[in-house]
């Protein structure tokens, strides 16, 4: 699959997304290591803290469908400006897959890539803990 087609399935759930608040949607295209692709939208709550971000929707589908191992992400959103994960979801992605490829478009479908790595230096994971079995669980 090309970053193209990855952004195209993030692009496809921005209709989606539960944005009353913010009147931000955004879409996401998670790739797992044998290829499966789980996509998510954001979905907003009255109670801000509880809304929850279009990458971490498709991470915990993914999670919660057994997935553990992750190669790609696209994330888009309805905006001229590239739209990037926050860092709650960097953090979260981060536990799976630090050496994610992000791809990070725009309504126009252009993208910038960088790894997580790169967006999120010195990351905390599971190694920090002492315990790489921690995120094989």
């Amino acid at each position: 699959m090309t970053p193209e087609e990855l952004i195209q399935q993030a692009r496809a759930m921005l209709p989606l997304a539960y944005a009353p608040y913010s009147g931000f949607p955004v879409g996401a295209a998670l790739e797992c290591a044998d290829g499966t692709v789980y996509t998510g939208c954001n979905v907003e709550n009255a109670a801000y803290g509880s809304s929850l971000c279009a990458e971490r929707t498709a991470l915990v589908k993914a999670v919660s469908e057994g997935q553990r191992s992750f190669t790609r992400l696209a994330v888009i959103g309805n905006t001229e400006d590239f739209c990037t994960p926050c860092g709650a979801c960097r953090q979260m992605l981060y536990e799976f897959a630090p050496d994610l490829t992000v791809y990070m478009a725009n309504r126009r479908g252009e993208y910038l890539t960088a790894s997580l790595g790169e967006l999120l230096p010195h990351g905390f994971g599971p190694a920090a803990l002492g315990s790489e079995a921690m995120s094989s669980t």
